[in-house]
C-alpha cells in the first residue's frame, strides 16, 4: 500500500514555473513507478509523465517533452514535477500516481491531486 500526497499547485501567468512534488507513504516507495497525470475540466484525465524506480527511464506526453522534467528523490519518498514555459492549456488538476510496473496508463495507487491554473 503506498499512500500519496501532492503539493505545489497553484496559480501562475503563462510562461512561469512551476514544481509539484509528491510524497509517498510506505516502504515500497522505490519499488515503484512513479507518474504524473492530469484532468482539465470537462476532459478525461490523461497521461503526463513517469519515471522508472531507479530514476534511470523516464517518458513525456509530446505536448509537454521540453518543458516538464519529472524526477525523484527514493531516499525522500518524493517525486517531482518540473514545469517550465507553462502554458494555460496546461491548466489542470494533477495527479501523482504509483505503479508496479513501468507504464503509462495501468497505475494502483492515486494521490487526492493538486490544481494547477495557467493564466494568459
Amino acid at each position: 500500500q503506498v499512500q500519496l500526497v501532492e503539493s505545489g499547485g497553484g496559480l501562475v501567468q503563462a510562461g512561469g514555473p512551476l514544481r509539484l512534488s509528491c510524497a509517498a507513504f510506505g516502504r515500497t516507495f522505490s519499488s515503484h513507478t512513479m507518474g504524473w497525470f492530469r484532468q482539465a475540466s470537462g476532459k478525461e484525465r490523461e497521461f503526463v509523465t513517469t519515471i522508472s524506480r531507479s530514476g534511470l527511464m523516464t517518458s513525456y506526453t509530446d505536448s509537454v517533452k521540453g518543458r516538464f522534467t519529472i524526477s525523484r528523490d527514493n531516499a525522500k519518498n518524493t517525486v517531482y514535477l518540473q514545469m517550465n514555459n507553462l502554458k494555460p492549456e496546461d491548466t489542470a488538476i494533477y495527479y501523482c500516481a504509483a505503479s508496479k510496473i513501468y507504464s503509462t496508463a495501468n497505475y494502483d495507487f492515486w494521490g487526492q491531486g493538486t490544481q494547477v491554473t495557467v493564466s494568459s
